[in-house]
């Protein structure tokens, strides 16, 4: 078979507009040059696809099987064309980046919809880790960037930029004691266990004599829901609906919450791609913005 594309863009467009003139204006085209570019299609699949004998052709039952096909067929070519030009003006055919699980999922999510809206031609891999994890895959090549919660000097190999931050509090179950308590001291606190995330090297604000820790920030949201202890998250995780206790945030006026600052990792030497870059903006963008559930 020796069809083209351009005979099936004249076949659809006569098919869409009910006759081979109103297809030849809408193409710009002569109408012989339409009819016989259908017809050469016709000869070429060995079917016909229009029904001549009345005033205007109209599909045969063949012609309208074709058409969702020919329609598929210009679809695939489009996008080709599109991700050819997208390749051919610089931007990179696949992209590996690490997402630490605590970040606001809002946030994350809305960032992840634009950027498959302005790079569709991107081949995206998401990794998804503690902050400690997705800071060894970029470590290891898996990932080019990673976006994570600092946690502290996270050495020569890598290079990183702060983007934005977000707000922390206590959070207990709703049947912890703590929780009955209209408002609680640092006393109140250092009488139960607390739950830590698992940080070598990076000071935290540890009051009680007890502790559990966890590397992820929702294992230990978890264990508060069930009744473990009290901990100190960020807002998205205390306030997740998705637990089987929903958390409770305590009131403590007499400790003070640093933000969480957010930032991305790459290897040190490394230049980001145009699609890193934008990334890196419209997530600080997203935060600012308060995009933080």
């Amino acid at each position: 078979m020796q069809w083209t594309l351009d005979q099936l863009r004249q076949f659809v467009a006569a098919a869409e507009s009910g006759s081979f003139s109103a297809a030849a204006r809408r193409l710009g085209r002569a109408q012989s040059a339409v009819s016989t570019a259908v017809g050469l299609l016709e000869a070429d699949l060995g079917l016909e696809l229009f029904d001549r004998s009345r005033r205007n052709a109209t599909l045969t039952a063949a012609g309208e099987v074709m058409l969702q096909e020919a329609r598929e067929l210009l679809r695939q070519a489009g996008a080709l064309e599109q991700r050819a030009l997208s390749f051919a003006g610089g931007r990179e055919a696949r992209l590996a980046i690490a997402f630490d699980e605590g970040l606001p999922y809002l946030a994350v999510d809305e960032l992840v919809k634009e950027l498959a809206e302005r790079y569709p031609a991107l081949e995206l891999t998401q990794l998804n880790g503690t902050a400690i994890e997705v800071a060894d895959y970029v470590e290891q090549g898996r990932a080019s960037m990673a976006f994570h919660f600092d946690r502290g000097d996270p050495g020569s190999v890598f290079a990183h930029r702060h983007l934005g931050d977000v707000a922390q509090g206590i959070f207990v179950a709703p049947g912890h004691a703590l929780a009955a308590l209209p408002e609680v001291g640092r006393n109140d606190l250092a009488r139960h266990r607390q739950l830590l995330m698992q940080m070598d090297g990076v000071e935290q604000t540890v009051l009680s004599p007890t502790v559990w820790r966890a590397d992820s920030s929702y294992n230990i949201a978890a264990m508060a829901a069930n009744g473990v202890g009290w901990a100190i998250l960020p807002l998205n995780i205390g306030e997740y609906e998705g637990f089987s206790n929903p958390l409770v945030s305590l009131r403590c006026a007499d400790l003070f919450l640093p933000m969480l600052s957010v930032r991305t990792l790459w290897l040190q030497g490394g230049r980001l791609s145009e699609t890193e870059q934008w990334m890196q903006q419209r997530l600080g963008q997203l935060l600012r913005a308060g995009t933080s559930a």
